[in-house]
């Protein structure tokens, strides 16, 4: 179990550096975050982009960039191909985006001939840092598949597990949250959240608990399951929110980080490899701890 970021930090720091593939890495934020991990000794880097403007940049930074780690590039798009190359020719372990537009990074990572896309569904799994929970939480998806039926469901679930098996988790706590943890065949949502439960009794995603349908309180707080007299392996100990659409899970998370001081980062995973999504105005530390979680799970 992983309390907070930190913790999440140690872990990388306790394994062998990983090496990140960074697309239009000429960007101060995604920069100050990748050298400040390398100088810690705990991550490589390949740089792909400006050339000139990545070394300037990380002279303003304090750090002399070995040339030969960089992969000059003179467009987002060529950036992005060679960035994924990196990644095809196993030179490095995950993607971090930089300075470019989110989908000309993915355009780039389901190319059917050049990408690195494995069949599967590619989602997205948030690690949240929420003061009175005792546990990093995750929320999938809230920022990839915007209405999912049963099967990108399955497959939303699927990712999320395997990166929390990732990080160590031997047998990951999901809860399907709905509005009630009652089925109602007018509420689509409490129907396929019965389903997932049953695929998973079925050992259909391996070694985790799925409950479902199952309200928000009853996942996250023990004294409600004891006041509804509700028992489950997930209530108040919850490590995965499935949320029903990408629109819950989004609404959820940025109502935690603005009014609970919670503290989040991202990752996509279905691809080959994890991917560092952070909006280009992301901070110094969320793109930090994104890489920090990136490594853990590549």
């Amino acid at each position: 179990m992983l309390k907070d970021f930190q913790a999440l930090r140690e872990l990388v720091g306790a394994g062998k550096p990983k090496t990140v593939a960074v697309a239009c890495a000429h960007d101060a934020h995604t920069l100050e975050a990748v050298l400040h991990a390398a100088s810690e000794g705990i991550l490589r880097y390949l740089l792909v982009g400006h050339r000139e403007e990545i070394l300037r940049i990380g002279r303003e930074l304090g750090h002399e960039i070995d040339p030969a780690a960089i992969l000059d590039a003179d467009t987002d798009e060529e950036a992005a191909r060679l960035a994924v190359e990196l990644i095809r020719q196993d030179k490095a372990d995950f993607l971090q985006k930089g300075y470019m537009q989110t989908s000309t990074i993915l355009k780039a990572v389901v190319n059917k001939q050049t990408g690195i896309g494995t069949g599967g569904i590619i989602s997205h799994t948030a690690f949240i840092e929420i003061p009175g929970y005792h546990k990093l939480l995750g929320v999938a998806d809230g920022g990839m598949v915007p209405h999912p039926d049963l099967e990108q469901k399955k497959g939303i679930l699927r990712n999320a597990v395997e990166a929390f098996r990732a990080l160590g988790y031997e047998r990951p706590l999901v809860a399907a949250v709905c509005a009630a943890e009652t089925v109602s065949p007018k509420i689509q949502e409490t129907v396929d959240a019965a389903a997932l439960k049953q695929a998973a009794l079925a050992g259909e995603f391996g070694n985790c608990y799925v409950e479902g349908p199952i309200s928000l309180d009853l996942a996250m707080d023990r004294a409600s399951c004891e006041i509804k007299r509700y028992e489950s392996p997930v209530s108040g100990n919850t490590d995965v929110l499935l949320v029903p659409y990408m629109a819950v899970g989004n609404i959820f998370v940025k109502g935690l980080l603005l009014y609970a001081g919670a503290r989040m980062v991202g990752v996509v995973t279905g691809a080959k490899c994890p991917i560092a999504l952070n909006s280009r105005s992301a901070s110094f530390e969320e793109k930090y701890y994104s890489l920090m979680a990136c490594a853990a799970i590549s």
